[in-house]
């Protein structure tokens, strides 16, 4: 399978805004990201995304995405749409102490928004499809990349996906193979 990990385009947020899974408009229109993605991509794939609408909204500009919850960006609980000097050093120390396991009050940690990734990857991976485009948000891309790439997880982190750029992994029965990352454009995909 050809799988092509794609995070939605730049969202309109304040910098220094914590916001997961708040549901945020795009600072970059959805139709023009896909226009130029559209060429690095095959003529067919199956097309899936979170169903929040940074990344819904590019989806859409694709085709017709299956919208699977388990993609959202991970749920920072009392800390969504907060700045993160709002927040405060005390609690992000205490993220930065647990990385994996920390979770923000009401929300959930990292390692909980990778189980529930690497479910969605696992249903895929069972489908079978020749393609599948997937776009979502940096955290999942990050653990379903990660896990496909026998990376452990306190690594994943080290892949830092591009708003609004693609990248293209090969699954087979014998392994997987990165072909590339964070492309914007066909000319760069020679």
């Amino acid at each position: 399978m050809e799988l092509y990990l794609i995070r939605h385009p730049r969202p309109q947020v304040a910098p220094g805004v914590c916001y997961g899974q708040t549901d945020l408009g795009l600072a970059e229109p959805a139709a023009e990201v896909a226009e130029r993605l559209r060429p690095l991509l095959p003529a067919d794939f199956a097309l899936h995304a979170s169903p929040l609408a940074r990344a819904r909204l590019l989806a859409e500009a694709l085709g017709t995405p299956r919208l699977d919850a388990r993609l959202q960006e991970i749920h920072f609980g009392d800390w969504e749409g907060r700045s993160f000097d709002e927040i405060g050093q005390p609690a992000l120390d205490a993220w930065a102490a647990s990385p994996l396991d920390f979770a923000p009050p009401g929300g959930e940690s990292p390692r909980r928004m990778a189980a529930r990734s690497h479910a969605f990857l696992a249903e895929l991976r069972a489908e079978a499809p020749a393609a599948a485009v997937v776009v979502a948000h940096g955290g999942p891309l990050r653990a379903i990349a990660g896990a496909l790439l026998g990376l452990p997880p306190e690594n994943w982190l080290g892949l830092d996906f591009a708003c609004g750029e693609a990248t293209r992994i090969d699954l087979h029965d014998w392994g997987t193979v990165l072909r590339w990352f964070n492309r914007r454009e066909a000319s760069t995909a020679n």
